[in-house]
């Protein structure tokens, strides 16, 4: 059975869009097309799409899930190449983890440290107006804390490319 790109989004729970996206960055084959051009997929194509959502909810990238795809459909695939994989993908989220608990650390001390009321001076605003360079040197508030810490403000991602 074959479906068109709008049934096989629904089956999938993948946008007819992402489709696209996959099939254009190799992620996901070409689909095969009907004489006028319509693409059509079958029920195979649809668990792989599937795969491939379920994979993107627990935040891999496009990368490992090109991995994942290759161990998947090696069915003589060692699987601790797979749990190598996800314990990675788990060590990147409690990085991310540390740097989003980090980031709202910042946050909370700095609105600890505004006032709120009708006055224009706000450590929020001087925070975000500060060269990195100057809040490495000079983090803001008064705990001391390096720029690690709960104060200063300080990249959110570390330059990591997350398709």
């Amino acid at each position: 059975m074959s479906m068109n790109i709008g049934e096989a989004a629904k089956a999938s729970g993948v946008s007819a869009k992402m489709i696209r996206h996959y099939e254009s960055v190799g992620l996901f084959p070409e689909a095969a097309r009907t004489e006028s051009g319509y693409r059509q997929y079958t029920d195979k194509e649809v668990s792989t799409l599937r795969f491939v959502r379920q994979s993107r909810d627990l935040g891999f990238s496009i990368e490992q899930i090109r991995e994942l795809l290759e161990l998947w459909q090696d069915r003589k695939r060692p699987s601790r190449q797979v749990r190598a994989l996800a314990q990675a993908h788990i060590e990147e989220l409690d990085e991310k983890l540390e740097e989003l608990q980090s980031m709202k650390a910042t946050l909370e001390h700095l609105v600890h440290c505004c006032h709120g009321d009708d006055r224009p001076d706000c450590p929020i605003i001087d925070s975000l107006a500060q060269e990195r360079s100057e809040r490495e040197r000079r983090p803001v508030g008064e705990t001391g804390k390096s720029r690690r810490g709960t104060t200063g403000l300080r990249a959110g991602r570390r330059g990591r490319a997350t398709a």
